[in-house]
């Protein structure tokens, strides 16, 4: 069997892994535009913030030990056509384009950097944006010789460079479109976010919030300032923007297999495209939310694996089930994890649920411990059945460890009646003897409608 693998980051490198220890005897091929493979994305920020001084430390596996693998991977070379009545695919590369058969293809083409219409937007040397190894050498370089930095948006990556360039001394702006900053998590949750973030003292950074960014103000390649709708202008010496990505799904929509209403590509729970044979996983397909069964695009390196994994298996012939995802997810700033899985209240209600929710502040370990420190959660559930439908939390470093808890609870389709008699851990380092998870989940219930 023949199977072509189109992208080689997180799921088309699980893919390939995956298939040829099913298949050993199967031809496996990786084609990617990219000039590495299989490589951490995720840890790009951390990289340039200098938790690492070699990049080469974000590579899973090497081009080499795919070969010794049997595994041929085909760098800076892209498919720029899928032929779905011959099976074939169109590939070019610097030297030579040719078509290339298979019997089961596999998309993982991923999903690439968001970019406003900014006027002056174009080949400027100090104007970046954060997706490959590439980028992020070349972000780590200038910061090293910068003194300040606007970062545009404050989404996960625009939060973790702010990390990255106030350690390394920058003075940074971050100018934001919407009114808050990480405005994935609810309103009460980002200001919150917000003014831990601001309280730190960590360094020299200022949000923007409300401020659109229209024109790159520039002398000759290089950009000096920025100017927002509003009229305001910000110079630094470099500019990073981080307005979000979109999927890469030109190549599959341009051969006639289907889109979901996300504008991803829609794949069943096989990772099964609309098209016999053809498999598409990670970053440029959409997932069922496992919360209201809808169609969501949430991109993130986790999902990505496990989704390479089960397109690998199915296109080998064993069968197995991607469920959907809960949008789970981490970060830190300055001391500050935040962290959220499930339907934010605000998602809640506009899918048509009668939401309750409780906000509560708490140490998250015993008060005379000397690192303790607070967490703010927020958890949401359904009033009516009491069903959990997500939650939030942002605080010490302990904070993703109670989402986490919350994350398999709502994959079991748990109530708040349900986790309240959870058996969570307690030690004095870890918790308080009622771990804050659970005092929320006291007061929640006493918001629940009981049936009579």
């Amino acid at each position: 069997m023949k199977i072509v693998i189109i992208g080689g980051v997180a799921a088309g490198a699980k893919a390939a892994a995956k298939i040829k220890r099913l298949l050993p005897n199967s031809s496996v091929d990786i084609y990617t535009d990219d000039t590495h493979v299989s490589y951490s994305a995720c840890g790009l920020p951390y990289y340039i913030e200098g938790n690492f001084s070699d990049y080469r430390a974000l590579l899973v596996r090497s081009v080499e030990e795919f070969k010794e693998a049997g595994i041929d991977v085909h760098l800076e070379t892209k498919v720029e056509k899928i032929l779905l009545a011959q099976q074939q695919v169109l590939v070019c590369s610097k030297l030579k384009a040719k078509l290339v058969p298979y019997d089961k293809l596999i998309i993982t083409t991923g999903a690439r950097p968001y970019i406003p219409p900014i006027l002056g937007y174009g080949d400027l040397n100090n104007v970046f944006v954060l997706r490959k190894i590439e980028d992020g050498i070349k972000i780590r370089e200038k910061m090293l010789n910068s003194k300040s930095a606007v970062i545009i948006g404050s989404g996960y990556i625009g939060i973790e460079l702010l990390e990255a360039f106030v350690k390394n001394g920058l003075k940074v702006n971050v100018i934001e479109r919407n009114e808050r900053i990480m405005s994935v998590f609810d309103d009460e949750i980002s200001d919150k976010l917000r003014e831990r973030l601001e309280n730190s003292n960590l360094g020299d950074f200022r949000f923007h919030t409300g401020e659109e960014v229209i024109k790159f103000v520039t002398k000759n390649t290089t950009a000096t300032g920025i100017i927002t709708a509003s009229g305001k202008e910000f110079k630094a010496d470099m500019f990073v923007i981080c307005a979000g990505v979109k999927p890469n799904v030109e190549i599959a929509k341009d051969a006639g297999i289907e889109l979901g209403p996300t504008g991803a590509i829609k794949v069943n729970k096989l990772m099964q495209t609309s098209v016999p044979n053809v498999f598409a996983a990670g970053d440029c397909v959409e997932e069922r939310h496992l919360i209201n069964r809808q169609p969501v695009w949430i991109p993130l390196g986790s999902t990505a694996n496990k989704e390479g994994r089960c397109a690998a298996m199915n296109a080998a012939g064993v069968y197995s089930e991607f469920e959907g995802v809960l949008g789970s997810s981490v970060t830190r700033c300055l001391n500050t994890t935040m962290s959220m899985t499930g339907l934010t209240e605000r998602d809640a209600q506009k899918f048509g649920y009668s939401t309750v929710s409780v906000i509560i502040s708490k140490s998250d370990m015993v008060g005379y411990m000397p690192e303790a420190d607070d967490i703010t959660l927020k958890i949401v559930a359904d009033k009516i059945t009491g069903l959990l439908l997500g939650g939030q939390a942002i605080g010490s470093v302990g904070a993703d460890k109670r989402i986490n808890a919350l994350a398999s609870a709502l994959v079991g389709h748990l109530t708040v009646e349900e986790f309240r008699n959870n058996d969570l851990t307690y030690s004095p380092p870890y918790s308080t003897t009622i771990d804050p998870l659970l005092n929320a989940m006291d007061i929640l219930c006493s918001k629940i409608i009981k049936p009579y």
